[in-house]
């Protein structure tokens, strides 16, 4: 039988890292390190994403995003992801993605790496270690809102450097929920399923979500004093996970300002002038590297909105390409 990987490797000595190969070269501990360190790198740097329309049957609007990044000298990347809405509860994913890997000095094509792996690890890494900054040490309370592809990933990247005392799954299918919070189990977490939102955002010391959402799900008339909200499904300025009383209580923390300010979360209380640009107090960087000490007092509440930046692709993708050379 033909083996697609071989035939590359032999072609032109491009390695081809399957999802399961991604994930076993990005555990949790290395993948934040490596990400923390692109962000301290004066030779990392990535234009501005590009993020089209597209027209879906049925009239629903779909996206492609372009996403370049690279380390003079070193390597580049570029990742190329789509986004159909439309098929969400099916068999495929809403998101899929592929990501290419340079040699920053010649030039050639090196690596081929599964982009949806790269994207659950990469982005449940970015919010884990955005937590480390913002959410209180001894939170334990997690609540994990969606069903799709991250919310495992989520929780067990939380898990790490952190004692979870429950993980509570929210979703629109409560089928879907079992499904994730047995999972959660399954990897030894104490997960459940919910069925009332509200009730479980307002036990929660740490909330995370993963939805496509179009409208607030989350109240912030809700969070309890010391909770940290980490918000990572809206990418669009028509998605929203949470409503203006969550952003105008919180101190809130970026990813990255040029594309999270673009994200319906941070877009449309911006819009319409619940919050200004001065209301972002800091990005992950700022963080990471010092510049902010993050977390001000206990009872502060805190919100982390994650857009996905391009460095934080190339940081897994090279840790992948540099597991795969040792």
């Amino acid at each position: 039988m033909w083996d697609l990987r071989a035939a590359l490797r032999e072609a032109a000595g491009v390695e081809v890292f399957d999802a399961a190969a991604v994930r076993a070269a990005t555990p949790w501990p290395e993948l934040m390190e490596a990400i923390a360190g692109v962000l301290g790198d004066a030779g990392a740097l990535a234009p501005e994403r590009h993020v089209h329309a597209l027209a879906l049957p049925g009239g629903a609007q779909g996206s492609l995003l372009v996403m370049p990044a690279w380390r003079s000298d070193d390597v580049i990347g570029v990742k190329a992801v789509t986004y159909f809405p439309t098929n969400a509860g099916g068999v495929t994913p809403t998101i899929n993605a592929g990501y290419l890997l340079f040699d920053g000095q010649s030039g050639r094509l090196v690596a081929s790496l599964d982009g949806d792996e790269l994207t659950v690890r990469r982005t449940a890494a970015v919010s884990a270690l955005a937590a480390r900054h913002l959410a209180r040490p001894e939170a334990g309370r997690l609540l994990v809102v969606g069903t799709g592809q991250l919310a495992t990933a989520v929780a067990r990247a939380h898990s790490h450097g952190r004692r979870l005392t429950s993980v509570e799954v929210w979703g629109r299918n409560a089928r879907r929920a079992g499904d994730v919070a047995a999972a959660l189990a399954g990897h030894g977490l104490p997960a459940r399923a919910v069925d009332d939102l509200d009730v479980a955002v307002a036990g929660a010391e740490l909330i995370t979500c993963v939805t496509g959402a179009t409208e607030p799900l989350i109240a912030g008339r809700l969070l309890q004093p010391g909770a940290h909200l980490d918000l990572i499904g809206s990418f669009r300025p028509d998605m929203r996970e949470a409503d203006d009383d969550a952003v105008r209580r919180a101190a809130v923390f970026v990813d990255t300002r040029p594309g999270a300010v673009l994200a319906g979360d941070l877009a449309r209380p911006l819009a319409a002038g619940v919050i200004d640009e001065s209301s972002v107090v800091a990005d992950l960087a700022d963080l990471v590297l010092g510049r902010h000490p993050g977390r001000a007092v206990s009872e502060q509440i805190t919100l982390f909105k994650s857009a996905g930046f391009a460095l934080a692709d190339l940081a897994a993708a090279q840790l992948v390409w540099d597991s795969s050379r040792e």
